[in-house]
């Protein structure tokens, strides 16, 4: 059973309930945040934090990451983003290069494009021999599970969107000159070869979700929806954490109240 066929991209939400939904998720979040930083409650740091994004081009990803941070103070969250792997990069074992941007405890990470990029386009455009891309499934599960048991709150998202809408915001950017810096030639090759990747995508969600990292395939068809649930997400793995920690991840009522 394909989890993208599945998913309803019928959700929407009214840009009124949106504003006010997401400002809620938000300054939960914020509350969160901080508590996993020490800087309220107990003054313990927390586990660490780390949420891993990936998604169809133009699926929103940009977006939902910049509700998910942009409350946050930057000096307590760390945004990355990669692309392609660089010669140096390529010497290494494809994983080498996400060592330095994993957060310790206390610190809050997130991934634009992350190490599935082994099991998505090096796989469908051929960059990685069948062996090694096959063999990564394994290892992806291993990194993460031990990541996990040193703590880690590992959040990850697949961006869905139909290939109708896809198609209705690469026409959108490349009509405004502000965003068409956004829209390359390899998006409409990727574009092409769609079937190729939902076959890949199929995969890793069936063969990398695993107790310690389960998958969340957000329908991203409406932006407004996919950003509140992105960022409530996030917020419900964190409150799990905390409680089998035992830790009181509610905010103190304000004065009066």
């Amino acid at each position: 059973m394909s989890r993208l066929a599945d998913a309803d991209l019928s959700v929407s939400l009214s840009k009124k309930d949106a504003k006010k939904q997401l400002v809620e998720a938000q300054q939960r979040l914020v509350h969160l945040r901080l508590l996993l930083g020490g800087q309220i409650g107990p003054g313990e740091l927390g586990p660490p934090l780390l949420v891993l994004f990936e998604g169809w081009d133009a699926s929103g990803k940009g977006g939902a990451i910049k509700r998910l941070v942009g409350e946050l103070d930057p000096r307590h969250v760390r945004v990355a983003q990669f692309a392609a792997p660089t010669f140096d990069e390529k010497r290494h074992h494809f994983l080498w290069r996400f060592w330095p941007v994993l957060p310790g405890w206390g610190g809050m990470a997130v991934l634009d494009r992350t190490w599935y990029g082994r099991v998505l386009v090096e796989r469908v455009e051929g960059f990685a021999p069948e062996e090694a891309w096959q063999r990564a499934y394994a290892e992806i599960v291993d990194l993460e599970t031990t990541l996990a048991a040193e703590g880690t709150i590992l959040v990850k998202f697949w961006m869905h969107l139909s290939p109708e809408e896809q198609l209705r915001r690469f026409e959108s950017r490349q009509a405004d000159p502000y965003r068409a810096w956004k829209l390359t030639a390899e998006d409409w090759r990727n574009r092409e070869r769609r079937p190729a990747y939902e076959d890949a995508v199929d995969d890793m969600l069936d063969r990398t979700d695993h107790p310690a990292g389960r998958w969340h395939v957000v329908a991203a068809e409406d932006k407004r929806w996919a950003r509140v649930a992105v960022v409530r997400t996030v917020c419900e793995a964190i409150e799990s954490a905390l409680r089998a920690r035992g830790i009181d991840a509610d905010p103190p009522l304000a004065a009066g109240a």
